[in-house]
């Protein structure tokens, strides 16, 4: 951007106060530089920060820095903050749409690649806007330089969140925020409970097969304009699922038939439950670990239902050898531990079992006997009567 040469010193006063002058910021009046914006896209809100002495020194102060031509809304104006070197004024708004500010939001599509290849529409948002100058110059000429300030936040709306441990009270973690990204507020939690209310504590010796095993994906802390939709559930042998062993608990709307699906795409949070099994390829293992993985999408309130359909592409709900390595570096884990067997039990179905086998045993001799018998009684009367027969012709 170009700015004029001609500089105007004065001090303007600004709600009753004086704002900085130029001789205020010392070596940081300067003039002004692309780098002077930083941006942090939060996962509720964006937050801006722009240096105020090189906006000083082309003649304008923070009152005159006007966010997306939005002018009246105390709430979409900037704050001076003084206490920071250099000094800078922020401005803060949600990311909701119209509730931004004036920010441009821009939905994209694109196929998906890597661990997303699966699925042939993955979504990202674009929240965009400018902060321009006001120039308060009355006349024909002015030799304020205009000034622009763009912004820009892309977040993707699919992410994976891999479980490797849930020994504990809660498989919930809170992750700090990454820039660009709302992995941060979602957590996968499991449960005991179809109404989610008794977190499941994986007892040492691991769950009972068989046992309900209830999962939680919630969105925290997240603008209410988009649901969490579940697009695929899986579990592997290894918490890193690269070469390695999975199983499909559902894809999109290929579903195993003991895996119970209860709420996805509704609201910002989506439910399902399965039953407790083992990986075959762990049976001489006393417990059997495995670790659960959900591919997560979160989709505008309006067009969640449209990725609900089932045509898109999809694997298919069968065990499989997964190649693609994982390298997300911001994941929430939890690992399934499931009984190989229950000893007691084992042991009651072998006496029981070794005395039902004994006793069908001697039942099917019994009956073999007793059909030979039979028959050879049977073949003995034919031959005396043959016999007899033989006899009167002779």
């Amino acid at each position: 951007m170009a700015f004029s040469s001609f500089l105007i010193l004065t001090s303007l006063c600004i709600a009753g106060r004086e704002a900085l002058s130029v001789s205020d910021c010392g070596a940081f009046a300067r003039r002004p530089e692309y780098t002077d914006i930083s941006v942090v896209c939060g996962t509720s809100s964006i937050h801006l920060a722009i240096q105020i002495c090189p906006v000083v020194y082309t003649g304008y102060n923070e009152s005159l820095l006007i966010l997306n031509r939005i002018r009246g809304d105390v709430s979409c104006q900037g704050t001076l903050d003084t206490s920071v070197t250099p000094p800078v004024v922020k401005f803060s708004f949600p990311i909701r749409e119209g509730n931004a500010c004036g920010s441009n939001f821009l939905t994209t599509s694109a196929p998906g690649t890597g661990i997303f290849s699966d699925f042939s529409n993955i979504q990202s948002v674009n929240v965009s806007g400018v902060i321009r100058s006001f120039d308060p110059t009355i006349g024909t000429i002015t030799y304020n330089a205009e000034l622009k300030y763009y912004y820009s936040c892309a977040y993707p709306l699919e992410y994976l969140i891999n479980n490797t441990q849930v020994d504990v009270s809660s498989s919930s973690i809170a992750l700090k925020d990454n820039n660009g990204s709302f992995i941060s507020t979602l957590s996968m939690a499991l449960y005991k409970d179809i109404n989610y209310t008794t977190p499941l504590i994986l007892p040492a010796v691991g769950v009972e097969l068989r046992t309900n095993v209830y999962v939680e994906v919630v969105a925290s802390n997240l603008t209410s304009q988009y649901f969490v939709l579940l697009d695929r559930c899986y579990a592997s042998v290894n918490p890193q699922p690269a070469n390695s062993t999975i199983f499909n608990l559902f894809v999109s709307c290929s579903i195993d038939q003991l895996t119970t699906m209860l709420e996805n795409g509704e609201s910002q949070k989506a439910r399902f439950f399965f039953p407790a099994f083992r990986f075959i390829e762990q049976q001489n293992e006393t417990i059997s670990t495995y670790y659960l993985h959900c591919i997560t999408r979160l989709c505008e309130r309006s067009t969640c239902s449209t990725f609900k359909q089932c045509n898109r592409r999809k694997r298919s709900t069968e065990t499989m050898v997964v190649q693609d390595s994982i390298t997300e570096p911001s994941v929430l884990t939890v690992a399934i531990k499931a009984k190989k067997d229950n000893s007691i039990q084992h042991k009651e179905e072998a006496l029981s079992g070794g005395q039902s086998d004994g006793k069908g045993a001697s039942v099917g001799l019994g009956i073999a006997v007793a059909v030979l018998v039979v028959i050879g009684v049977a073949a003995f009367l034919m031959a005396a009567s043959f016999y007899r027969k033989l006899k009167r012709l002779s």
